[in-house]
């Protein structure tokens, strides 16, 4: 995985961005580093597993809200077999309302923010931002990009999710085309 590649870059001291932090795995990994992380989670079954995880470190931020390409209020869709163990299924919970694998029956009312936004609002250089929002990816890093915040990142990992929404993939190749126009290096999609 190239998470695993990436996770001993973070200094001491920097920041991570966790978006979709869903129970907590990752944002543990990057926080035994000594960064300081953000831990977005919108689902408040995941949220209620993440702050249980995270609940011993003083350098984690754990905010029960979404991010995207905008602030917004918008409903969060829960994954098909949620109704079986909510928890577990909370990965695949997302505010695409399109992905093919939620049930559009089932939903709770989420906060989002604007990621950009969020990221000029540190005024510092960020060591990791992973990004893990079930299909709203594309919009954002649109937005990252044109405003150019992959110059304050050193590093980007986004999961892209091509197969699991209608035209999500035309989306997420004009973000492929933006990254090779541009010459970027520090944005790498599919990190899985």
């Amino acid at each position: 995985m190239m998470f695993k590649k990436y996770l001993s870059s973070p200094q001491p001291g920097g920041i991570a961005i966790d978006c979709g932090a869903n129970i907590g795995d990752i944002s543990l990994r990057l926080a035994k580093t000594g960064v300081h992380v953000y831990a977005f989670e919108p689902n408040p079954f995941a949220f209620e597993k993440l702050t249980e995880k995270l609940k011993g470190f003083n350098n984690v931020s754990c905010i029960r809200k979404g991010v995207w390409d905008r602030n917004t209020v918008t409903q969060l869709y829960s994954h098909d077999l949620a109704i079986n163990d909510e928890t577990f299924w909370s990965f695949g919970s997302s505010i695409i309302k399109d992905k093919g694998n939620i049930d559009k029956s089932r939903s709770v009312e989420v906060q989002i923010i604007d990621l950009t936004e969020f990221i000029e609002g540190l005024d510092r250089n960020i060591d990791l931002l992973k990004i893990d929002i079930e299909g709203a990816e594309c919009e954002l890093l649109e937005k990252f990009i044109e405003k150019e915040l992959y110059k304050k990142v050193a590093i980007t990992l986004v999961e892209t999710h091509d197969g699991k929404i209608t035209g999500q993939k035309q989306k997420t190749d004009k973000v492929r085309d933006l990254i090779r126009e541009r010459g970027i290096k520090n944005i790498k999609l599919l990190w899985l």
